[in-house]
């Protein structure tokens, strides 16, 4: 192969470098030097894997492999064969990511005054604006690390989130381009991956799983299980991840993997299809020394892959110093310093403020800065001494020349290239008819999105089975309470009146168990965020699997209700009324889990959370009609009589209950049950039946049946829906929910700040 040398199996590197990292065999390439020096031959992370693959094959497979040139059509097939492009037309196609002149402010309301009215505001507004970047500009290279410094509140998050496409377009003032061109949404989102400061993922997922379902998500159809697995491997290896790879990632409750395995688990999940742009939030930030370098280092060797690597950074250590290559300094959202490492000291030397021999660079800028802004005249000395210092830069002949090297290549030439090497394997195609990089918004069907999703959650919960068990805790004991409560309920105006209170209990506790699922959500909703932020998964992908594998715990909940009180309490119908009873309860726990599901999209905390959930349902029960009947809710309230999810199954669970026109629930003496007329004797309550007989012309005799349960539901005002009505109209509540819950997610998951 010309160009790239002969590269070696995955090797651990000694001494400091104690990353099981790939290597570019030293007899056969020249020695490595950085990026910024002289152009540099990629290896990107693709041909890392393949590396790894003709190590398990024998040797002369793997002479074989070597002597195949054919192209490559498309980003998949870079792990069958060699690229045979010439080291010149790959290093010819460099990235540069530049942005000019990047100016945000938000406007922050002011508090409020009591005393505003009496008196007249300075400039009549009630808001203030505050400026968060203050003309920043720079530029990026391939195969190079930009840091962004400074204290709390400078503004590195900040230019982090407008570089990765995270601000609105309308609010960001200023141009980003890649190569001379300006980055639209979409392909940013394919070429480009973002790390967040928290590391959001799945806690009972192993290393190995997870890296595994972000490759399921990111890496196209087209490559088989096998191709993904191996790709994981190399990335363990690369990630310096093998001892903990079968580890539980871990949270407060199950002890896992360590903060720097996790920070190393949550960069491997956005760089496994290879990006070419990597954002990263303060990826050291909460790690101790060792395990910052180590992630630095993981990203020094991400960089050289061919990639441009952009990160915050708060207060780097000496030795990560060493592999940065380009550092920006902020100061309340300007630019006090940007350029080399190497330039700071000569930076501040002509600022007068000279770096003493013996002081970390970056820790002497920072306090400098610091005592800067808490003096009278703030930072604006340094600021203006930057620009001055930048122009003269920028005349000088190394400078000039250095920026003009390498930088003649379109986008389009550039990402092909960098497709032809390996890279960005998230179903982008080369088309070498034309040369013309194509995209696709999403690696993989939608079906096939839904799968993964699926199969993700499923093990992330049987890993904790105390989730459903403390859900099925609650349902059963409800349900034993119930039932030896309401134990075999008689045909008497009491048994009419205690099967309404077992229904309205038991309608509603199915929706109050559902609120339990609050937080399952809340803790996914970051990674969702995260996830979705760059076209991982569609959003109904997400939906729509998380609808369906909530089922079978649905289905498991409501038989377990529906066996233990149905034949308990004496409900009417038999088989038929039983099935109908069960389907009720599932629908029930479908429509309150669909509520709570589009609530938690809603709300952000789980306390408010639980409050708005307990307090709605509350009301829901409250109209539902068992406390008042419809006839006699006031016509103000009667929309929220039809809008309660507890009134559909419970009418309809009534009506398969009193259905029956043959069942009758008073009989004769009995209409005197509920009255005073109900502690005299027999012989009276006879007397009195006898006398009514005569004024109402008909005979009413002791075992005269006086009220059925038809006329229970019509005293109870259930006359507008059937049974069946009900309970399609139960379901029909649940898939509401779910489109709401979609849509929630489609505006609230934008990612973006206004």
């Amino acid at each position: 192969m010309s160009g790239l040398g002969k590269l070696s199996p995955a090797k651990r590197v000694d001494g400091n470098n104690d990353l099981p990292l790939f290597y570019v065999n030293t007899m056969s390439v020249e020695p490595q030097r950085r990026p910024s020096d002289t152009t540099r031959v990629s290896v990107t992370f693709a041909e890392h894997l393949m590396n790894v693959e003709d190590a398990r094959n024998d040797e002369s497979a793997s002479s074989r492999a070597l002597g195949i040139a054919s192209p490559i059509t498309s980003s998949a097939s870079s792990f069958n064969s060699w690229t045979s492009a010439p080291a010149s037309s790959i290093s010819s196609s460099p990235f540069v990511l530049s942005f000019n002149d990047l100016t945000y402010s938000v406007n922050i309301q002011k508090k409020f005054n009591p005393l505003a009215c009496c008196r007249k505001s300075r400039n009549g507004s009630s808001v203030n604006t505050k400026i968060l970047l203050n003309g920043i500009s720079g530029e990026a290279r391939e195969g190079e690390m930009m840091a962004v410094l400074g204290a709390s509140g400078s503004g590195k998050s900040t230019l982090i989130d407008a570089l990765a496409n995270r601000i609105a377009k309308d609010s960001l003032r200023g141009s980003i381009t890649l190569n001379g061109e300006v980055l639209e949404s979409r392909l940013q989102k394919v070429i480009s991956a973002y790390v967040m400061q928290d590391d959001l993922l799945f806690p009972m997922l192993t290393v190995e799983e997870t890296l595994m379902f972000s490759a399921e998500f990111r890496l196209p159809r087209s490559l088989s299980k096998k191709k993904k697995k191996a790709r994981v491997q190399a990335l363990i290896d690369q990630l310096g991840l093998r001892s903990a790879a079968k580890t539980v990632i871990g949270d407060e409750g199950h002890r896992g993997v360590s903060g720097g395995e996790r920070r190393r688990v949550s960069i491997g999940n956005d760089i496994i299809h290879d990006p070419i742009i990597l954002f990263l939030d303060e990826p050291t930030s909460g790690l101790d020394s060792t395990s910052a370098y180590m992630v630095i280092k993981v990203l020094q060797r991400i960089a050289q892959s061919g990639s441009i690597v952009i990160m915050s950074i708060h207060q780097p250590s000496y030795r990560i110093m060493g592999l940065l290559d380009q550092l920006i300094f902020l100061s309340r959202g300007n630019t006090v310093y940007s350029g080399s490492p190497t330039h700071l000291p000569q930076f501040f030397s002509e600022f007068e403020h000279p770096i003493p021999e013996n002081e970390n660079k970056t820790e002497f800028a920072l306090d400098l800065i610091r005592e800067l802004e808490n003096s009278a005249g703030g930072t604006k000395p340094l600021v203006e001494f930057h620009k001055k210092w930048r122009a003269k830069q920028a005349q000088s002949p190394s400078y000039s020349n250095g920026n003009k090297k390498n930088n003649n290549a379109s986008l389009k030439e550039a990402i092909t290239a960098s497709i032809s090497r390996g890279k960005l394997v998230s179903g982008a195609t080369n088309n070498s008819s034309n040369l013309t990089p194509s995209f696709q918004t999403f690696a993989n069907p939608f079906w096939i999105e839904m799968i993964v999703i699926g199969k993700r959650a499923i093990l992330n919960s049987m890993r904790q089975p105390e989730l459903l068990g403390m859900r099925l805790g609650a349902v059963m004991v409800t349900g034993i309470i119930l039932a030896t409560m309401f134990t075999n309920l008689d045909n008497s105006p009491k048994g009419a009146q205690e099967r309404l209170g077992f229904f309205a209990f038991a309608m509603s506790t199915t929706f109050y168990t559902c609120a339990e699922a609050i937080p399952v959500f809340l803790e996914e909703r970051y990674i969702f965020m995260r996830e979705t932020a760059y076209n991982a998964y569609r959003r109904s992908s997400y939906v729509l699997s998380q609808s369906i594998i909530s089922i079978p715990a649905l289905i498991f909940l409501s038989a377990s209700f529906a066996a233990t009180t149905f034949w308990a309490v004496g409900l009417s119908g038999g088989t038929s009324g039983f099935l109908f009873f069960f389907f009720t309860i599932l629908a029930s726990f479908w429509a309150g889990s669909s509520f709570v599901t589009f609530l938690s999209g809603v709300v952000a905390n789980v306390m408010l959370g639980f409050t708005i959930v307990v307090a709605i349902l509350a009301y829901f029960l409250l109209f539902s009609g068992f406390f008042i009947s419809r006839d006699r809710i006031p016509v103000y309230w009667l929309w929220f009589h039809y809008i309660s999810l507890v009134k559909y199954p419970y009418e309809g669970v009534l009506q398969n209950e009193f259905q029956d026109p043959t069942k009758c629930f008073v009989r004769g003496v009995q209409i005197f049950d509920n009255s005073p007329l109900g502690e005299f004797p027999n012989d009276v309550k006879l007397n009195l039946l006898k006398s009514m007989s005569g004024v109402l012309g008909t005979n009413v005799t002791a075992e005269t049946c006086v009220t059925t349960g038809i006329d229970i539901l019509k005293q109870q005002g259930i006359t507008d829906f059937s049974k069946w009505n009900c309970l399609w109209i139960t379901v029909a509540w649940g898939f509401f929910f779910r489109v709401l819950f979609y849509f929630t997610l489609l505006i609230g998951s934008k990612n973006k700040r206004r």
